[in-house]
């Protein structure tokens, strides 16, 4: 796969209003731009995600994501 920074510019295109990075013991992070409500957080909004690597992240995003369309839809 290609690095880093090209994997966050693809995940951050593909999932807007997150940015994405790595700790230094190369775990990958995605934290979001904006603010969330009391209630978007009980209802299991993430503010943070974390994972081991790529793929894991990408899952959580993708959980969010359906998250925040069914907010919408809702």
């Amino acid at each position: 796969m290609g690095d880093f920074e090209d994997l966050k510019a693809i995940i951050e295109a593909e999932y807007p209003g997150w940015l994405v990075w790595r700790s230094d013991a190369g775990r990958w992070y995605a934290t979001r731009s904006g603010d969330l409500t009391d209630a978007q957080l009980q209802a299991g909004f993430a503010m943070t995600l974390a994972s081991d690597d790529e793929p894991g992240l990408r899952e959580l995003l993708a959980e969010q994501a359906r998250k925040d369309t069914e907010e919408q839809e809702g």
